[in-house]
């Protein structure tokens, strides 16, 4: 069982001082939840010190809790209200301490509307993980996905055009 009161947060844990992180999200705020639809500009420049873009999108209210390290690929669409959680607690000590793991979306994936990644988790290339979908273990490349936990249900036929 875990005992909160035991609980300490590591210093500089969120990677910079509790100022910036306040400033951070007061930015996030101010430019990404109020203006959300017509301030791309200003998105990109404000990830840009702290954001490798490649071609990829990103939905409408997707959180990447970036505690840990999340790589995404090239020509990636991680649909709205999508959350990779690169971070999680150990529930096995009692003073239940934060560990992060890596996150992985390799080129041509397709996250649809809801999904949930967790820590240690890498998305083959080309794999679709359907709405409401829960991603605890790696999944294979070029494969369709759904569940909670997501399982693979069947191939994924790219037709060329």
């Amino acid at each position: 069982m875990q005992i909160i009161n035991k609980f300490i947060l590591l210093k500089n844990f969120r990677g910079s001082s509790s100022l910036i992180v306040q400033l951070w999200w007061m930015t996030d705020f101010f430019f990404f939840k109020l203006f959300s639809s017509i301030m791309y500009g200003g998105r990109r420049f404000f990830l840009r010190p702290n954001v490798i873009i490649t071609y990829s999108w990103i939905g409408d209210n997707v959180e990447l809790y970036s505690l840990g390290e999340i790589e995404i690929g090239s020509n990636v669409v991680i649909s709205q209200k999508s959350y990779l959680c690169s971070v999680s607690h150990d529930y096995d000590k009692e003073n239940f301490p934060i560990w992060s793991g890596k996150i992985v979306i390799e080129d041509e994936c397709w996250l649809a509307t809801d999904v949930y990644v967790a820590p240690n988790v890498t998305i083959g290339k080309g794999t679709v993980v359907g709405a409401r979908s829960s991603v605890f273990k790696n999944l294979p490349s070029g494969k369709i996905c759904i569940g909670s936990p997501a399982v693979v249900i069947k191939e994924r036929i790219n037709e060329k055009e």
